[in-house]
């Protein structure tokens, strides 16, 4: 397997996906604002967002795509092992999955005044608002669980492009909602989506179910039993949990804070930033943790320790490369891009200044998130879930703590910046556990990359601060205006990290030829 080309297929998809959902995060601007439907609309999502994170994606196909990978080469490339395991995790994923949504969507009230105290000095319909929507959107849980399980299979006969395209699919429930359904009013518009997010889960979950069958992967329901494998799966799942729900928890925590005690729209404003800095980490740290994962398992499965330090190396070479000039696009031109993508509608020029202040603090720690996103596989191929989660959970408390700090004298802000902190503990923490065994060592190709990456950036951000002063006022004109000042800030930013990497020495041509070619796939 390449990696470049298998992050190219998900980062390719993952872009769609992003790019749909921009779309839905400028119509939600337009129609539903960042006011009061907006936060309780954003707190219902957040729950199944975290619980996803905590039980079906993250934490799932770290435990599962190592172990199925494992089967089918213990098995010598036969499937009926790997597929006997997957029927029985889902034999006891099920009913567990079901039995736990009913339980969230009966509590469901406690649980937001639990997240948000109720919304001290709000409006009193708020919480009763968060409650409705989010029994209206906690069964996508369940749905997006199946869907993780069958992800993963494909994920690991290498089918990656089937699992990366299910977002999109939400994304498009999300936009119909919007343009087709939406009420006269935001709280009918903010009630539409919730129930479309659980329209998308089934829409995900019959595409993956078809995905499957087509590559001949039927999983049959059988008794639950906890066999030794199964038993195995949930060790390994139960820590990873905590560990790949690292950001969500993070994100819940600021959200809960923000709730408690800033005004009414901080929630919207971290949400609309957060959703710009998660673009990259989608493309680029999703991608590539999710190709390198059953690589990284089949290359210490067979003793190969040494290319599965190359595959790390390049891994990290190469999320840097394409992380370093997004973190410095959004850090130094947040507000015209901010402008550009939401500023009509019920989205006004006050909501664009203290959403670009949150992104630019949010955007400090991009290379930390995807770092974590390429570093975590390193234990997880190694059936090592444990110490992630303890980091993890480090990770946490020093965001917590800093929440609680610094939200009196920066507001929202803080909140984005401690963020962004924490993820810069959790990724370095990992690199030093890594290192200390043993398990990763800096190459010197990389040694001699990164202060040529760095350099390339910092040539962008000279060039951005030029650029902004001339552009930015174009960014809040006609869609037109809007399109092509975006477009140069973003293009000539782009091409002035490019040209100064290439004259650097980051990369050459042959080497990006090879990496995309088929003779190097084969390589």
């Amino acid at each position: 397997m390449n990696l470049v080309r298998a992050t190219a297929t998900i980062g390719g998809l993952t872009l769609i996906s992003r790019i749909a959902g921009f779309v839905r995060d400028m119509l939600m601007a337009r129609f539903v604002g960042a006011g009061m439907a907006a936060d309780a609309f954003l707190i219902a999502f957040r729950l199944p967002n975290l619980f996803r994170a905590l039980f079906a994606e993250g934490a799932f196909s770290a435990a599962f795509v190592p172990m199925f990978n494992r089967q089918v080469g213990a098995d010598n490339g036969d499937l009926t092992g790997a597929k006997r395991f997957a029927e029985d995790a889902l034999a006891v994923l099920l009913p567990v999955l079901v039995i736990f949504t009913i339980i969230m969507v009966i509590a469901a009230g406690p649980i937001v005044w639990g997240l948000t105290g109720g919304f001290p000095e709000s409006d009193p319909r708020k919480f009763d608002l968060a409650v409705d929507f989010t029994r209206l959107t906690f069964p996508y849980l369940l749905l997006i669980s199946l869907v993780s399980l069958m992800g993963g299979i494909l994920n690991s006969i290498g089918r990656f492009w089937v699992n990366a395209a299910a977002p999109i699919l939400l994304n498009l429930a999300l936009i119909a909602g919007l343009l087709l359904f939406r009420g006269a009013t935001d709280v009918e518009t903010a009630r539409v989506q919730a129930v479309c997010v659980s329209i998308a889960g089934i829409l995900q979950f019959l595409w993956l179910l078809w995905s499957c069958l087509r590559a001949d992967i039927r999983l049959r329901l059988r008794r639950p039993r906890l066999t030794p494998q199964v038993r195995r799966l949930m060790s390994i799942a139960a820590p990873a949990a905590i560990g790949a729900g690292a950001i969500q928890f993070n994100m819940l925590i600021s959200t809960a804070i923000a709730a408690r005690f800033l005004p009414e729209g901080a929630i919207s404003f971290l949400y609309y930033a957060d959703r710009l800095n998660q673009l990259p980490l989608g493309l680029i740290g999703i991608g590539v943790g999710t190709a390198m994962l059953p690589a990284l398992s089949r290359q210490l499965g067979t003793g190969n320790d040494v290319a599965a330090a190359h595959t790390q190396n390049r891994a990290i070479e190469l999320v840097l490369l394409l992380t370093l000039p997004a973190a410095a696009a959004l850090t130094v031109s947040a507000a015209p891009i901010i402008r550009a993508l939401l500023e009509h509608g019920r989205f006004m020029p006050s909501d664009t200044s203290a959403t670009a202040t949150a992104l630019a603090a949010f955007s400090l720690g991009l290379p930390a998130y995807v770092l974590i996103k390429v570093l975590t596989p390193g234990f997880y191929a190694r059936q090592d879930t444990r110490m992630p989660v303890r980091i993890a959970i480090a990770s946490m408390l020093v965001n917590l703590t800093l929440n609680l700090i610094l939200i009196w004298p920066m507001g929202h802000v803080g909140i984005a910046l401690s963020t962004a902190i924490a993820a810069w503990v959790n990724a370095i923490a990992l690199w030093l556990v890594l290192r200390r065994r043993g398990h990763f060592v800096v190459d010197p190709r990389l040694k001699r990359t990164l202060p040529r990456l760095f350099a390339a950036a910092a040539l962008m951000v000279a060039a951005l601060f030029s650029l902004n002063p001339f552009l930015a006022p174009f960014t809040g004109g006609n869609l037109l205006e809007r399109i092509v000042s975006l477009s140069l800030l973003i293009g000539a930013g782009s091409i002035v990290y490019l040209v100064a990497a290439r004259l650097l020495g980051v990369f050459t041509l042959a080497e990006l030829k090879s990496q995309f070619s088929r003779k190097g796939t084969a390589k």
